[in-house]
């Protein structure tokens, strides 16, 4: 848990110094040249430290459909995931493990998991979700995803009369098990955080809103969601309350410095007022946002108000990668054609700051994570600048962000703990993992979705296609 990295880049506000970091007992307690070596030795030279990246939101499980989802909007494209998206246990064990693997391996030492509940296995689904990420030892932050509203709940009626399926367990039940789950597995000190995380306004009663604003206020836990992801949920928001989602989530008070949010496509200047006067977080998701043709968000226009920003890559089946360095480039340069003032754009140094304080913030981690500072845990991500992709040398942040690193970590550390050495993860056999991810799984082209072909007709007549 003791170590010295000497020699070692950092960043300094735009410019980089040469030093060494001391770590004792998982944190950071010397940033200096030429410090005495406490521990075991990490040779830095040529090597940039950061601190570790968070992959702010994503879904583990959708690892099983990657690459093979249609060419739909988020709405329709939800009916065929979960057309084909009957899941065992040891499936969310293994995927759980891919998207720790590959987050480490872009920069990411934290990932929050919106995580899909097998029916009937809640619990069990968790703790498998928990098993994997603390076999792999990155910091795991698991927000079980919950509804309590039917699918087709989620798209706007317009003009005909809805009925709707009631939803298989009721708001009282699923509050009970996230009661569960936080008793049993929420252990911070451990590296395993559990979140309350209604899946959004579209498939959620206010009750169920304000069952997890209790539980997060009795048990301190922060919270996440989505949140106006899409074009139909603005409408449908305006169906369900007469007014923004924005403005409902704050008269009830889901809005707080410890909440974030996944998205936030389309929201208008009264929304982000109150982002910013709320201090919830933004978690910007740029390549499912593109995938699933949802719109590109105004993050310029949030960053511009004071609402804190982060980035997460979503789900591996509307992103289809865990590249967390991809999401964090797409997400900087693509709000380069939102606004021609380039005095707004992100900068590659904005970026990282977003990616790791700005998603600390976001888990009321911002004390203990997110920079390197005296104090703060050891969640440090070493790159090799010798690598053929970060070459020439030019801007050491400037190459990791802007241009396509690949297989650049050297090493990584969560709360002092090494778990990439080499470039290669010390925790588990990744090259197994491989072969169970391979074992399970067939090729498969495209599926016709039953569900998909009964509701498409009504959300294309909604939507005005």
């Amino acid at each position: 848990m003791n170590f010295t990295i000497q020699n070692v880049l950092i960043a300094t506000g735009e410019n980089y110094t040469c030093t060494d970091v001391q770590i004792v007992e998982g944190k950071i307690t010397a940033i200096a040249p030429n410090l005495d070596v406490v521990g075991t030795v990490i040779n830095g030279s040529n090597k940039l430290l950061l601190p570790g990246l968070i992959n702010a939101h994503t879904h583990s499980s959708e690892m099983w459909q990657r690459g093979v989802m249609s060419a739909l909007p988020l709405e329709l494209w939800l009916a065929e995931l979960y057309d084909f998206a009957p899941l065992d246990t040891e499936q969310v064990y293994l995927s759980a493990l891919g998207t720790a693997a590959e987050t480490l391996f872009s920069g990411g030492t934290s990932v929050v998991d919106h995580l899909v509940l097998i029916p009937g296995q809640e619990l069990a689904t968790i703790a498998c979700a928990v098993r994997a990420y603390q076999e792999i030892g990155i910091r795991a932050f698991i927000a079980p995803l919950i509804q309590d509203e039917s699918l087709t709940a989620g798209i706007p009626t317009g003009e005909t009369t809805a009925n709707h399926e009631p939803f298989f367990r009721t708001t009282a039940a699923t509050l009970e098990i996230i009661e569960a789950a936080v008793q049993q597995f929420h252990r911070p000190e451990e590296g395993v955080s559990i979140l309350v995380a209604p899946t959004g306004i579209q498939l959620c009663t206010d009750a169920l809103f304000e069952g997890c604003i209790e539980l997060s206020d009795l048990y301190n836990i922060c919270r996440h969601s989505h949140l106006l992801e899409t074009k139909a949920q603005a409408k449908l928001a305006q169906e369900k309350y007469g007014c923004s989602a924005v403005t409902h989530l704050k008269q009830l008070g889901y809005l707080s410095d410890r909440t974030s949010l996944a998205h936030c496509v389309w929201l208008e200047d009264a929304d982000i007022a109150i982002l910013a006067e709320t201090q919830a977080t933004v978690v910007h998701n740029p390549l499912s946002n593109l995938r699933l043709g949802s719109g590109i968000a105004p993050i310029l226009k949030y960053c511009q108000a004071g609402v804190n920003v982060t980035f997460g890559c979503d789900g591996a089946s509307s992103n289809d990668s865990q590249d967390l360095l991809e999401a964090i480039k797409i997400g900087s340069i693509l709000h380069n054609v939102t606004d021609f003032d380039y005095r707004h754009w992100i900068t590659p140094q904005k970026a990282i700051e977003m990616a790791s304080l700005g998603g600390a913030k976001g888990l009321n981690m911002a004390e203990q994570l997110g920079s390197i500072s005296l104090g703060k845990q050891a969640d440090l991500v070493l790159y090799d600048l010798t690598n053929l992709s970060l070459l020439p040398r030019t801007d050491p942040i400037g190459l990791l962000v802007l241009g396509r690193p690949t297989n650049v970590v050297d090493s990584a550390w969560v709360n002092g703990k090494q778990i990439i050495a080499n470039g290669q993860v010390t925790t588990i056999n990744v090259d197994e993992l491989r072969q169970e991810l391979f074992n399970r799984s067939h090729w498969t082209t495209k599926r016709q979705s039953q569900t998909v072909a009964e509701i498409e007709a009504h959300y294309r007549s909604v939507m005005g296609l």
